[in-house]
């Protein structure tokens, strides 16, 4: 064999053995120790921070946003509503992403006022009253959270559609708020689906 080839057939048989190795070490080995580790400390976390109901039945993530609304895609009247979502048909963790749309795009500004223009009839609130998480998506299209802001305001709806007192839902909205982290990263939000859960219990 020419002395070329013998060392090209060398290269290759090394760089395949370390191609092997670092796939066992790499791929298999340090991704199972980190799955294993994370489920020793986290095991909620590591299997995605799943949310059961009281009868122990999955619906959904609390780190994942979700749409209550019925077949039709109509906003389900007792129930707060997320903010919009741009990821796929919405919400979809396999397509995480904004709308990618600049400020001034037509399509974008025309939406916006659409979607203001629905919450606002729905809430019966002046347009000027529905506040940006209402009508625009998070960055990620995945944000399981909206303003207090945008939960008061859909307070009257969701207690006349459930016969609660007001009182009684600003209760649970304040009780599923969280605050800035660490007391000042952030601004305070809502975690519409824990919050959603709570009024079932309610009724159960």
């Amino acid at each position: 064999m020419p002395l070329l080839a013998r060392g090209t057939a060398r290269t290759l048989w090394v760089a395949t053995r370390a191609l092997l190795l670092l796939t066992l070490v790499l791929g298999l080995g340090y991704t199972g120790a980190v799955t294993a580790a994370a489920q020793l400390v986290v095991p909620g976390r590591a299997d995605g921070s799943l949310v059961h109901d009281r009868d122990g039945r999955v619906v959904g993530s609390s780190l994942l946003g979700q749409s209550f609304t019925d077949a039709a895609g109509a906003a389900l009247p007792g129930y707060f509503q997320s903010r919009p979502s741009a990821a796929g048909d919405g919400y979809d963790g396999r397509a995480s992403g904004g709308s990618n749309l600049g400020p001034e795009d037509p399509g974008l500004v025309a939406a916006i006022r659409e979607r203001r223009a629905e919450v606002a009839e729905r809430e019966g609130v002046s347009p000027s009253a529905v506040p940006a998480d209402g009508v625009t998506a998070s960055a990620s299209g995945l944000d399981p959270h909206i303003s207090p802001r945008y939960a008061q305001i859909q307070v009257p709806r969701v207690a006349r559609e459930r016969g609660l007192p007001q009182a009684e839902v600003r209760r649970l909205v304040a009780e599923h708020t969280r605050g800035r982290d660490l007391g000042y990263l952030g601004d305070p939000a809502v975690d519409v689906l824990a919050l959603n859960l709570s009024l079932d219990e309610l009724e159960e």
